[in-house]
């Protein structure tokens, strides 16, 4: 079992980098049997973004599509975020520092989280946090509602007139279109609403995720400079796959 968000987009392509200010997401709703068959290690969103003095890197993994208000863990899963840290604005061809943070739960919902080697562990449910002797780490774990905003219809019908205008189009190395300002203008306007124009819906309001929140001192995670890049995946627990 593994399940993996990267933050990779041709319309947001720079939002694998969370520099010393800055925020990045990523998003996968929604998704293929084989994920969707264990909601418990299925990823929705990966957040990543700094705290308004630069000092801390605010993580934020969502799991699960709509789940139950009493949903919990698994005790079963590794749920992972890598970081890789670089001196600047550029991971081609460099070699980067990475520091692993990897959360597991216990049967009891009791958290352990190992940042690079340093521990915290405990009950995370409170909305305050669990927070490390040091003050470095806090720690929260529980359902929230869905924050990612989504308009499905709006959606589907900009993929449908991209589609239809791909022959036309000019494409990168990427497999990115380059359009003129007025077509991503229309484009972007179309994702505001509805196929006949109207206002929007969000398809996931209403919808609650299980929450793993992490606040860490920034030195934890930039060995290697002030430039971080981050992604979020699940594995299943080597014991538990014995």
């Amino acid at each position: 079992m593994r399940r993996t968000s990267t933050l990779i987009s041709c319309a947001l392509p720079a939002l694998a980098m969370l520099w010393v200010v800055g925020m990045a997401r990523a998003a996968d709703h929604t998704d293929s049997p084989r994920a969707s068959a264990d909601p418990l290690a299925d990823i929705t969103d990966v957040f990543a973004w700094m705290s308004p003095d630069a000092t801390r890197v605010n993580l934020l993994m969502g799991i699960g599509r709509d789940v139950a208000a009493d949903a919990q863990f698994s005790d079963a899963v590794q749920y992972v975020f890598r970081t890789r840290s670089l001196p600047r604005f550029s991971f081609a061809g460099q070699a980067a520092s990475e520091t692993l943070v990897v959360c597991t739960f216990d049967a009891d919902q009791q958290v352990t989280c190992n940042i690079g080697g340093t521990f915290i562990q405990g009950d995370a449910s409170d909305p305050a946090g669990l927070v490390s002797d040091d003050g470095r780490i806090r720690v929260f774990a529980g359902t929230r509602n869905d924050p990612f905003y989504f308009n499905g219809s709006g959606f589907r019908e900009t993929a449908r007139l991209v589609t239809a205008a791909a022959p036309s189009l000019d494409f990168d190395e990427s497999g990115c279109p380059a359009l003129d300002d007025a077509t991503a203008q229309a484009l972007q306007q179309q994702l505001r609403t509805e196929p006949d124009g109207s206002a929007a819906v969000d398809n996931f309001a209403g919808f609650n995720i299980l929450a793993l929140t992490l606040s860490i001192d920034k030195t934890l995670l930039t060995a290697g400079g002030p430039v971080v890049a981050v992604s979020g995946s699940t594995h299943a627990r080597p014991e538990a796959a014995q």
